[in-house]
């Protein structure tokens, strides 16, 4: 007897939809980055290659207060900056198959913009969309908000390199992101 189109052996289960939050676990297998300088907390919601939502809980634990600046604590907006790119960088590396061979470096930042300062306590919704998509490049705009107040704005560029021997060569300048 052959399975016919309807019999229960011809019947697959659909792929599983692609994961729309994260974890610090799920965060870690992807992004290289560790404490002190993992600058997300969770991913809220992940559209692959579109946009993606994470969270940044900031706290008076974090060793940039200890000078920036004594009595008056404000995350460095680098930092925020840095955090965005991050989200990014999720967004980013969720998709190639073989991340672990992947690094994402900064090749451009535009529009950076402060509108608050960001202190102990708050907490970072990170909203990243990405603008163009081409092979290895990317180029992303990111907001930081604290409640409904936008804090930060930036444009983000960066490029997905081979971790090969030695790591990112000459011709690679930026930092990690």
């Amino acid at each position: 007897m052959t399975d016919s189109p309807h019999s229960p052996a011809a019947v697959s289960d659909p792929p599983a939809p692609a994961k729309t939050t994260l974890d610090i676990n799920d965060i870690q297998r992807i992004l290289p980055h560790r404490y002190p300088f993992l600058l997300i907390d969770r991913v809220l919601d992940l559209t692959p290659k579109k946009r993606i939502v994470a969270l940044k809980n900031v706290t008076v634990n974090e060793p940039f207060f200890a000078g920036h600046f004594p009595g008056f604590p404000i995350m460095p907006g680098v930092l925020v900056v840095e955090a965005i790119a991050q989200a990014g960088g999720v967004l980013i590396l969720n998709e190639p198959e073989n991340r672990q061979g992947k690094l994402m470096v900064f090749t451009g930042i535009e529009r950076a913009r402060f509108r608050r300062p960001v202190v102990p306590g708050d907490q970072l919704r990170i909203e990243v969309e990405v603008v163009a998509w081409r092979h290895a490049a990317v180029r992303m705009e990111g907001k930081a908000f604290v409640g409904d107040k936008l804090a930060c704005e930036a444009t983000a560029s960066c490029a997905l390199l081979s971790r090969a021997a030695g790591g990112p060569g000459p011709q690679s300048e930026g930092s990690e992101s």
